[in-house]
This record gives C-alpha cells, structure tokens and sequence, in this order.
C-alpha cells in the first residue's frame, strides 16, 4: 500500500504534480489509520470480557478516544500530566522487543496509529507550504527535486527544465538594414 522506499530523491515537474502525490500519501495514511483503529477497536471488545476489570485495560479503553479523534496516548498523558508508560513488559533479543501478551498487542496499535496522524500532520503541513508556493507563482518551467525521508518531502530544490535553459542561452538576436533604392 504504502512505498517501501524510507529515503529517496523525487522530481516532479509541477507543484500541481507534488501536491497531488502529497494529497495520495494523506488519504492512504488515513485508510491504514483507519484499518489500525478498527483492529484496536475489535481486540479492545474482544478482551474486555477477560481484562475489563484491570487497570491497564481502563486506561487503554479512555485512550482509545483519542486515538480515534487523531490524537495519541502522547497527547493524552500530556493532558492528564503523565509521561508514557508501557503497558506490557518488553524483552530484548539482539535489538528486538518481544513480547507476548494482549498488552503487547494493544500498545504496538496504539503506537502505529500515533506514528501514522504524525505523518499526515507532517504531509499536511507540507501540502500547505506547496499552496503558498503556488501563490508565488515560480513559473511552469521549474522542476522540483524533492528529498523525501519517510514518505514526507523534507527538502525541494528548484531547478530549470533543460528546455527552457537551452532556449534562454541561445538565443537569435539580428538586426537588418535595408538600403532603399529611390
């Protein structure tokens, strides 16, 4: 769904081109934000029965609102004063966190999903640096190379289409002189 490619340099040869790739990469950031949410959402329902009564099963419960709204557990604890925590406990292999409980699961969607409205954030602010560019009115005969780092454009440099260099360097300049004849 998404590139796999984490650092790249993209041209595009008009910001109309730009931003619609952007505007591509928002809406399939919004449908896995959507897809991880309705996960979350089904295994939350699942293992209320078993874990409903437990205190980290209250407080994921209370923070999935706000995952939903677009906001994080992040946002949350800034709100309520205190700093992230854990749910479950992680084991290290070489590197690796490891894991098997349901708490587990639960805190690695909770924080694709927070990793996920933080590119759309970014994309979105990108999206609108492009539309101020575009009031600039740079001219048709730019290319953009975009430094793209984790599918958001960090980077552009502005360079002339060959074409248009070419034309500009040689150019015919003549002036005639007629004698008339009387």
């Amino acid at each position: 769904m998404l590139d796999y490619l984490t650092t790249e340099i993209r041209n595009f040869y008009s910001l109309q081109d730009l931003r619609e790739n952007i505007e591509e990469k928002i809406a399939q950031f919004k449908t896995l934000a959507e897809e991880y949410s309705q996960w979350l959402g089904s295994l939350l329902r699942e293992l209320e029965s078993t874990h409903k009564n437990e205190e980290w099963f209250k407080s994921v419960s209370a923070l999935e609102k706000y995952a939903k709204k677009g906001g994080g557990r992040k946002e949350t604890e800034k709100k309520s004063g205190k700093e992230k925590t854990t749910l479950a406990e992680w084991v290290a292999v070489k590197g690796l966190m490891l894991n098997a409980s349901d708490q587990g699961e639960v805190e690695i969607l909770f924080d694709a999903i927070e990793e996920i409205h933080k590119k759309i954030e970014q994309l979105t602010r990108v999206k609108e640096a492009i539309d101020h560019l575009e009031r600039l009115a740079l001219g048709k005969d730019i290319i953009y190379v975009a430094y793209v780092h984790d599918s958001v454009p960090q980077k552009i440099v502005l360079r002339r289409k060959k074409g248009s260099e070419a034309s500009e360097k040689f150019t015919y300049a003549a002036d005639f002189s007629m004698i008339k004849e009387t």
